[in-house]
């Protein structure tokens, strides 16, 4: 099963927040990301809430690919 420090990825408005919610604010609730890195990411791929964030297929390629590197490991 896998689990998450909540204090160390979301701000603290977010880190006693259930996980639909959470899922549902906007990217902004990740610790370093601003209000105007939401709106770059709304403009450019449509992402407004850290579910969207998630699912975005870029960033899924990227995580892939990254596995996929042995000379990281």
């Amino acid at each position: 099963m896998a689990s998450i420090d909540l204090d160390k990825v979301l701000d603290k408005a977010w880190a006693d927040k259930g996980l639909p919610e959470i899922l549902a604010a906007p990217v902004s609730a990740l610790k370093g990301v601003s209000d105007r890195d939401g709106e770059l990411l709304d403009e450019a791929f449509g992402v407004k809430t850290v579910s969207d964030l998630a699912s975005l297929k870029y960033a899924r390629w990227a995580q892939a690919l990254a596995a996929l590197d042995t000379s990281a490991n």
